[in-house]
């Protein structure tokens, strides 16, 4: 009887602690959350280390191939009780653009030949920068489309970002209130006069980006 009694304390204690090990594995709440309730009225710089656009182009036919542009910089004016007029103002720049070989970057930034037009960008890009013009915010308050002027290659035109909120908190490190989103559009690169290769590398350029905005201490 006793055998029996403390062979059944083992494996209520043996089930405790197995409970305990997967409460441990599921962690602590993530600073961030899907949560509107989270954002303060105010503005917001980019963070430039976990801000990026992603550009994807299809190659020949054959396949789709993509690069990123990161180290945005900008604003976000936000006041959740006035979500629709929010206001946005990014610079990207362009000739840090990150793709997965060398020999594709030296292509996007090399000089045309023989003092020709450079094939894409060439070797000293300006930045591309948006500037919102309306924001049209979704009746739960997660999504919106902001309408904006893009300009590229010395180019601006009017693109509509289709965009997520991701999140808001405190970041652990920097303690800032930061606020995420993201989003879509889709862009001619012939509309900024970067014609190279049409039609046999597309005209349609996919973006993406993912952005996180931090709030001064002060305010």
């Amino acid at each position: 009887m006793k055998t029996t009694l403390i062979a059944a304390l083992g494996a209520v204690t043996l089930g405790l602690s197995a409970f305990a090990a997967l409460e441990a594995q599921e962690g602590p709440a993530l600073p961030g959350a899907v949560d509107p309730a989270r954002i303060t009225r105010g503005t917001y710089q980019a963070d430039s280390a976990h801000s990026l656009v992603q550009w994807r182009v299809n190659h020949f036919g054959f396949n789709d191939y993509f690069g990123l542009f990161g180290d945005v910089s900008g604003t976000l004016t936000i006041d959740p009780a006035q979500l629709g007029q929010a206001s946005v103002d990014v610079t990207i720049p362009i000739a840090s653009v990150t793709v997965a070989s060398d020999g594709l970057r030296d292509h996007l930034l090399r000089a045309g030949t023989d003092g020709g037009a450079p094939d894409f960008f060439g070797p000293e890009p300006q930045p591309a920068r948006f500037v919102s013009k309306s924001v049209a915010v979704s009746p739960g308050g997660m999504t919106a489309d902001i309408t904006g002027d893009l300009t590229l290659n010395g180019v601006t035109r009017e693109v509509v970002l289709a965009t997520r909120f991701t999140g808001a908190g405190a970041n652990p490190m920097s303690k800032a209130e930061t606020v995420g989103f993201e989003g879509t559009t889709t862009i001619k690169r012939s509309d900024y006069g970067i014609a190279f290769a049409l039609p046999v590398v597309s005209d349609d350029v996919e973006l993406e980006f993912t952005a996180a905005f931090e709030k001064a201490a002060a305010e």
